[in-house]
């Protein structure tokens, strides 16, 4: 019998291999993926040893001056309640923020400006990839064995195939707006209907192209894919994540006054199951939430 480990292995080399082919012979041919940003790429580097070089970090936040300046920003908002004289260099609202919200802050900066978004289609994109980052964040801080930092890219990256498709292929701002409409099937249907492609799929081949992590990579691919929720050859982390991404989009809806989508209304006692989580549970991650939400 294959073991565990090469059984996880296998599936998400398959999901690379598939994307990998797609993009040579296949309808991910014409999408055209950004280049990752250098910064990007360097604090990815930085980061992946046990323990980080700070100074190095702090090297790459001053490297930018309008990314320095939004580290200041943030330290000395109230989100950080700061007391006494305000963060005037980037080493002081790293030490504020800590090293971990400064690698957040620094990533969604990189990514925002790497994949810009001006589309009447995608209002707020950025601003909503950011709160679904924070609430990730603060839902793996409730479950062992999630790392934040994973959860919280998994919540930044998880719809950038959106403006990617946008840039790349004609029509699909209609497609959007059908999708979005439909109620007779998902919206990554409509995609495929009319482009033989989805939002899922190219938003796992960024993270490909950028050499970030394989469960980000596979998390993102099946996002949408419920049913898969519990499979034994996918990686406990990779339904974790996917489970924790529809509850915390179900808690931005909330926080936002929306009504519950039909992904929460269909899926959600499978990813509570995985997650063994209740009612009273889900009502405490919520207050931890909304208390990020509302100081951000």
């Amino acid at each position: 019998m294959q073991n565990t480990a090469s059984t996880h292995a296998s599936r998400a080399q398959q999901i690379r291999d598939d994307l990998d082919q797609s993009r040579r012979r296949g309808p991910l041919q014409q999408i055209q993926i950004p280049p990752c940003p250098e910064l990007l790429a360097q604090l990815q580097q930085a980061m992946s040893t046990p323990e980080p070089d700070l100074n190095l970090v702090a090297r790459i936040a001053s490297s930018d001056v309008a990314m320095a300046a939004t580290l200041l920003r943030i330290a000395n908002g109230p989100l950080f309640k700061p007391v006494g004289l305000p963060c005037t260099t980037v080493g002081q609202a790293m030490n504020r923020l800590g090293l971990r919200e400064s690698v957040s802050v620094m990533s969604g900066f990189l990514l925002q400006h790497a994949i810009p978004v001006n589309a009447p289609q995608l209002a707020r994109f950025w601003q909503r990839s950011t709160k679904r980052a924070i609430a990730m964040a603060t839902i793996a801080q409730q479950l062992p064995g999630l790392s934040p930092d994973l959860a919280h890219s998994f919540g930044l990256f998880l719809h950038v195939g959106m403006p990617v498709l946008l840039q790349s292929v004609r029509g699909y701002a209609s497609t959007m707006v059908e999708a979005g409409a439909r109620i007779d099937r998902p919206y990554i249907a409509t995609e495929n209907a009319n482009h033989k492609t989805d939002h899922a799929v190219v938003g796992a081949l960024v993270v490909r192209v950028w050499n970030l992590p394989q469960q980000l990579m596979a998390a993102i691919r099946l996002h949408h894919d419920f049913t898969a929720l519990g499979h034994g050859d996918i990686e406990p982390e990779i339904h974790t994540l996917i489970a924790a991404g529809l509850i915390a989009e179900h808690l931005m809806r909330r926080h936002e006054g929306l009504p519950e989508d039909a992904d929460w209304a269909g899926h959600h006692a499978a990813a509570m199951d995985w997650l063994h989580i209740g009612w009273d549970e889900l009502a405490q991650w919520e207050e931890a939430v909304n208390l990020q939400f509302d100081a951000t």
